[in-house]
């Protein structure tokens, strides 16, 4: 009994930290509808400045007082970036300002290493509360019971601004109809500055208090996020109770996983998600999604067009050039543009279900990484040819896309999308924990093309084949029938199924034929590295994906593969660098505010300005 109630205190006590984080993230997005991928960073920074002001300022007073000044500073930080990158792409595509978000990422991440070094820093004990307790004999750090007195504190502060202040009154409002609120002369900028500060010093504050149980170091802004948007959606979006009860189930469950079944900790939280989502599908407390538009606010989106004359012969002068490239060039040329063909189906694969179906999905690397798995086992098992396995990869892709789509299609908007992440997760969790099949975090190697195809320039040219013609399908499949229905699903699910359209179903085949794509991608993959691993199927891969498509653009029909394209070139050249992060992440944010409509969306308004285009041959 001991023992069970020194776990419960040790849950409550990891509790705090993720609550304050999560409440943060939970107020941001409730009134600037940012997916503030970047909260983790101002955790990070949080105890990063933390650490820095215990240093110099001594004592009980001074720890304490460090930890409030690093959520202020934090909190002003975070001010800085709503200011200079969020609030210039306000207007643009919904979700766009992820894009930008991911760039702060980076800035910061390479801003700490160059401030604080890249070594890990033990966080300082707090004075007076060195020693531990015991409870029926079982020791528990005094820290720990600090925190779990402390944390109901800040969440009857935050419910009492909300709920009882005029301050909190806006923000509500806010949360629920933005331009009610500004047409009645609510200066909503300053309204989302000073939200966005403090959602900010919320995170920094809990960055600063874990210091005495973490300490502080350059991975925990990804090792905390992925919790943290559990958090948010187990508890409902916008609701602080239901955040602060998800923190407290997540964190209870992660020490009685930690304790009695190891193996499961990696997914717990994965797993608790989906079966609340699937009975409560806005969370425990949340309440309705107020639908937005999935990429269609600013500029009406314009009707698809088959591509105009002159378009179509610079594509064919961009496939020859890519065509001849084994002719001109070496042998490094060939191996890195089949390797940007190949991410470019992939990112052309999600791009398809984001932009004409409206379905954001943060685990789209499940079917990449599982079509790569599942040629490389057929080939590790079954000794099956190459040109087999690449046509087992998108099917096995697909039938995973058919079961995980019919469970979170359940769901809409961030829900959809955290589930599409809890199963990316799951996935990642068998292929690295099941060891005798997938070998584990040694994958699977020797994973080789056949024989007529084993030289570089053959290999080339199967990946130009198979990728352009993917991409040329996905596009063929925005023109038919079938794409004018999901855009009439993605913009007016109720008129679309008063018109005879089943949403679901349709919604279902897209994000089934999306999921083939990106198994055929993952197939190319493999037996272009000739080997595969988990990290593939990483929550970070699938990121990376859809930050491309919004950076190319949404709205357009190009923007997946040519995000991808600029996105990889671009990387592999600064990443030559020492801090080629912090180089990437202002060169993200450099064309996030330059062109919010994507690079395909301003080089076509450039190319319409000075004459090049015209609007009714547009192509993308």
């Amino acid at each position: 009994m001991g023992l069970f109630i020194a776990q419960i205190l040790t849950g409550l006590a990891n509790a705090g930290a993720l609550f304050m984080v999560a409440s943060g993230l939970s107020l941001i997005f409730g009134v600037t509808r940012v997916v503030n991928f970047a909260h983790g960073s101002f955790y990070m920074l949080g105890a990063y400045v933390g650490y820095s002001l215990m240093q110099v300022l001594p004592g009980m007073v001074g720890f304490w007082g460090a930890i409030l000044l690093a959520g202020i500073i934090v909190g002003l930080i975070g001010v800085i970036v709503e200011i200079c990158v969020l609030r210039p792409v306000y207007s643009a595509p919904e979700l766009f300002q992820l894009v930008a978000t991911f760039g702060v990422i980076l800035v910061i991440q390479d801003l700490a290493l160059m401030i604080w070094g890249p070594q890990d820093l033990l966080g300082p004990r707090a004075p007076g509360l060195k020693g531990v307790i015991r409870i029926m004999g079982e020791p528990v750090p005094q820290y720990d019971i600090a925190l779990i007195v402390i944390t109901p504190f800040v969440a009857i502060a935050l419910w009492y601004l909300i709920t009882k202040t005029r301050v909190g009154t806006l923000v509500r409002a806010a949360t629920q109809d933005r331009e009610m609120v500004s047409a009645l002369g609510v200066n909503q900028a300053w309204l989302f500055t000073g939200v966005f500060f403090l959602g900010c010093a919320l995170a920094g504050l809990g960055g600063a208090l874990q210091l005495p149980k973490g300490g502080a170091d350059l991975l925990m802004d990804f090792t905390i996020l992925g919790s943290v948007f559990v958090v948010v959606v187990i508890g409902g979006m916008g609701s602080l109770p239901g955040a602060y009860l998800a923190a407290v189930i997540i964190s209870v469950l992660n020490v009685f996983g930690v304790t009695y079944a190891p193996q499961s900790t990696l997914v717990l939280m994965f797993v608790v998600m989906v079966i609340v989502l699937m009975f409560r599908p806005f969370g425990l407390l949340g309440k309705e999604e107020i639908a937005g538009e999935h990429g269609q606010v600013g500029e009406p989106e314009r009707p698809i067009k088959p591509a105009g004359n002159r378009m179509r012969l610079l594509v064919a002068a961009g496939l020859l050039i890519l065509g001849l490239l084994p002719f001109y060039s070496g042998n490094f040329a060939v191996v890195l543009v089949t390797d940007i063909m190949i991410f470019c189906l992939f990112a052309a694969s999600l791009h398809f279900m984001l932009g004409q179906g409206g379905l954001v999905s943060f685990g789209h690397a499940a079917f990449f990484g599982g079509g790569a798995y599942a040629a490389a086992l057929f080939v590790t098992y079954a000794d099956t040819p190459m040109e087999l396995a690449l046509v087992l990869a998108p099917i096995c892709a697909g039938l995973a896309a058919i079961v995980i789509g019919w469970v979170c299609l359940r769901s809409t908007g961030v829900y959809f999308a955290m589930l599409t992440l809890a199963f990316g997760q799951l996935l990642w969790s068998l292929a690295f924990q099941w060891g005798d099949v997938t070998g584990g975090d040694d994958g699977l190697v020797n994973i080789w093309p056949s024989d007529w195809a084993s030289d570089n320039d053959v290999y080339y040219y199967i990946a130009f084949v198979l990728c352009i013609g993917g991409i040329l399908l996905l596009r063929q499949a925005a023109h038919a029938p079938f794409g004018y229905a999901m855009r009439a699903a993605r913009d007016s699910a109720r008129q679309a199924e008063a018109m005879g359209i089943n949403t679901k179903r349709i919604q279902w085949v897209a994000f089934t034929f999306a999921g083939i794509m990106a198994g055929l991608a993952g197939g190319l993959f493999v037996f272009s590295k000739g080997s595969i691993f988990p990290n593939e199927l990483e929550t970070a891969r699938s990121f990376d994906a859809l930050i491309v498509v919004f950076l190319g653009g949404v709205k357009t029909l190009s923007g997946g593969w040519v995000g991808a394209a600029f996105f990889e070139g671009i990387k592999d050249y600064l990443t030559r660098f020492e801090y080629w992060r912090l180089a990437l992440g202002l060169s993200i944010i450099f064309v996030v505010i330059l062109g919010p409509e994507g690079i395909v969306g301003s080089l076509r308004k450039a190319g319409e300005r000075f004459g090049i285009l015209k609007v009714p041959e547009d192509a993308t």
